[in-house]
């Protein structure tokens, strides 16, 4: 390997690993236990952890079929359809919750019938799981895609051969043969919906308790507290280095 490409990769590696110990180093350790266990920042926490759970819950219950599909079959329209399904990747947050607001807010297109039938979805907690989901669920119909390209038609197709339908092919041969891409696009899609931001500041709003998330508790801690916001960081940081560890375990396990 030429060393000028390996000077150019350590350059790379350093830009993105000094802004952490930046970070490490301006946490005050002495009250972090203090920074991180406040009212505010436990409720944060734990309506973070519930309802990035249950979006990713969704994004696996939508997501696998989704994947399924573009990955299985042809269809007129198919690469549009993929686009908009991936849209959301390079789509700025805040207007994935804009678009969420028109669509499920009190005069959005489906919000003013919700509204008659008693359901009021913006700035409640089930706003939160509904931003999460849109912005985190690309990743795993991306993931799963890409591993049932790879492992391609061979074991379904003798499945059929042998008498199976469809849905016994899928159950018991395509879903456990891609069963690593989907735990790793499932933690994907947990460690993007915990970090969402955007989307749920729009949608949502930012009540305590309610939608108050936890990257929303850093900002809002930012300016009343550095301290505290600098610890709060650091958590969210360990949080996505145990996910990112988590997936590459899963993808080298799975590798030939």
């Amino acid at each position: 390997m030429p060393r000028w490409l390996l000077a150019v990769a350590a350059a790379g590696a350093l830009f993105l690993i000094v802004p952490l110990t930046a970070l490490v180093l301006r946490v005050d350790w002495s009250r972090f236990a203090e920074l991180v266990t406040s009212d505010s920042s436990r409720a944060a926490l734990l309506l973070s952890l519930q309802t990035s759970g249950t979006s990713t819950l969704l994004c696996v219950l939508f997501g696998v079929p989704m994947a399924y599909a573009l990955a299985r079959t042809r269809f007129r329209g198919q690469r549009v359809l993929r686009a908009l399904v991936l849209l959301p990747l390079v789509l700025p947050p805040v207007v994935g919750g804009i678009a969420l607001l028109y669509t499920f807010g009190r005069q959005g297109l489906l919000g003013e019938s919700l509204r008659v039938l008693g359901v009021d979805i913006a700035f409640s907690t089930a706003a939160v799981v509904l931003a999460q989901t849109f912005v985190a669920l690309p990743f795993l119909v991306l993931s799963l895609e890409g591993a049932l390209r790879t492992a391609g038609t061979r074991y379904e197709a003798v499945a059929a051969t042998l008498g199976a339908g469809p849905t016994t092919v899928l159950r018991r041969v395509s879903l456990p043969l891609v069963r690593p891409g989907i735990v790793s696009g499932a933690v994907l899609s947990f460690a993007r919906a915990l970090g969402e931001f955007g989307a749920t500041l729009t949608f949502a709003g930012s009540l305590q308790g309610v939608t108050r998330t936890l990257p929303l508790e850093i900002y809002l801690q930012r300016e009343t507290d550095p301290d505290a916001a600098v610890a709060l960081s650091l958590v969210l940081v360990a949080v996505a280095v145990l996910v990112v560890a988590v997936a590459h375990r899963i993808h080298e396990g799975n590798a030939p």
